[in-house]
């Protein structure tokens, strides 16, 4: 579950809603850089079974950016793919210190491939896919990058963001995903809970109710 909102009361409270329907909460870019490693101390306290990503998007000084937030709770830090391997090897390094992963985010990546094969060699965890609001805006969606990912066969855990919905979550995972990611699927819905609960059923193919959304026993 992505939380957007720039609103830390807010965004808390969501969590609350969602946070027995979701495995990992993650804390979006605009809303870490808004609210701070304060958020997610508080979220780390209050949700002691969910894992958490904070989506730093970090693009320099990997393991001195990334280190604060593994320390403060955080499963998952990104990195951005378009940053200097040394940058992503950092945020690797710092994340296997403290037994977590590293997410590397291809957004904006020309060179996806052979940025996979590059960020897999330094022993990355997970590669998102991930197509912003701005590229989704002007009618883009993830399926084309998520093919090339899936067909690389690197092992790597593929994490997929970016208009993910109830009637597309299916077609997400039938295309390789390990992980999907809903944002404004579940925090616009009238119901959230509810929300988290259906895409979760779609995800897993099993009943409604279930753990939204990360798939095929990420952390077992």
């Amino acid at each position: 579950m992505a939380l957007d909102s720039l609103d830390f009361d807010a965004t808390v409270a969501l969590a609350t809603t969602v946070a027995p329907h979701v495995d990992i909460l993650e804390i979006g870019t605009p809303c870490i850089k808004h609210n701070g490693i304060e958020l997610l101390k508080v979220l780390r306290a209050k949700f002691p079974n969910n894992k958490i990503l904070v989506d730093l998007k970090t693009a320099d000084a990997g393991y001195y950016e990334a280190e604060p937030f593994f320390k403060a709770g955080a499963d998952i830090v990104t990195v951005l793919g378009i940053s200097d391997i040394g940058t992503i090897k950092g945020v690797v390094d710092v994340a296997n210190k403290y037994g977590k992963e590293a997410q590397v985010d291809l957004i904006n990546v020309p060179n996806k491939a052979e940025v996979v094969k590059a960020v897999a060699a330094v022993g990355a965890h997970i590669i998102g896919v991930h197509t912003g609001l701005d590229q989704q805006a002007a009618g883009q969606t993830p399926f084309t990058d998520l093919a090339l990912v899936a067909g690389l066969n690197t092992g790597l855990k593929i994490s997929v963001a970016g208009g993910v919905k109830a009637a597309t979550v299916k077609q997400v995972v039938d295309a390789g995903a390990t992980i999907v990611v809903a944002g404004a699927a579940i925090y616009g819905a009238a119901d959230p809970a509810a929300a988290a609960a259906e895409i979760s059923s779609i995800a897993k193919g099993g009943s409604c109710g279930g753990l939204f959304g990360w798939v095929k026993k990420l952390f077992s």
